[in-house]
């Protein structure tokens, strides 16, 4: 089946649901990782204090404290990659067999859609998994290149090349975070994509509860309250 006959099996709610994903997705992104907005999100704000962190790193005795905190990072990047494979694995074999889900959408007369279709539903649901997957795997070794270069800050913070190092571990662990950051995003976002398995409504629904729920997380929460007072500092302190 040749693409034009493929997509004359979704309707037109169904290219509208899907085009409100994407549009969706691609402006929070943008608004989230805007560094010099009015409102700053919780991800710009928390890259002042990963600054702040490698500043305070340089003159830390002992530097356990630091070593545990990345190790704690790669942790958690861990275990959500090990999660996309388990979602993976589960979607590629409905891939293979969409009887259950065709059985239970007709059960509650939901749709009636064919097994093709229901399998793009599944694709696209998956490309969501798998680049949050790939997210967190560079996250994980940009965390682990972090690790070297905050090994290579000498432990004198006379040292010419001390702070130096420890801006470039810095810049290092902030590209790390946004893309776990990245990645998680794009959990919410295959969960929110579930709801095109019931139809075109359930996705502008499940999609637009997703949204609100990052834009609250981000921009209104009251984590992001406890952290505003670093954007009163200065935020161009640098040794």
């Amino acid at each position: 089946m040749d693409l034009p006959t493929l997509l004359l099996q979704f309707s037109t709610a169904d290219m509208l649901a899907v085009a409100y994903t994407l549009a969706g997705v691609i402006v929070l992104q943008l608004a989230i990782e805007r560094p010099n907005g009015r409102h700053l999100s919780v991800s710009v704000i928390m890259a002042y204090y990963r600054r702040d962190w490698m500043r305070e790193f340089v003159t830390r005795q002992p530097r356990m404290y630091d070593a545990s905190v990345l190790d704690g990072l790669r942790q958690g990047i861990t275990f959500y990659a090990s999660t996309c494979m388990l979602a993976l694995g589960g979607g590629l074999a409905l891939l293979g067999d969409t009887a259950p889900l065709e059985g239970l959408a007709v059960a509650f007369s939901l749709h009636d859609d064919p097994a093709l279709v229901m399998k793009v539903k599944i694709v696209f649901i998956l490309s969501f998994v798998v680049n949050g997957f790939l997210k967190f795997v560079w996250s994980h070794r940009l965390f682990g290149y972090c690790s070297l270069l905050m090994a290579s800050v000498p432990n004198d913070p006379e040292h010419p090349a001390a702070y130096d190092r420890a801006a470039r571990a810095a810049e290092v662990n902030i590209t790390a975070a946004k893309n776990y950051n990245r990645g998680l995003r794009s959990v919410y976002f295959a969960i929110g994509a579930l709801g095109w398995l019931v139809g075109p409504w359930g996705l502008f629904l499940t999609m637009t509860a997703t949204f609100a729920t990052l834009i609250r997380r981000e921009f209104a929460s009251q984590s992001r309250a406890a952290m505003l007072p670093r954007l009163s500092e200065d935020p161009s302190d640098h040794h």
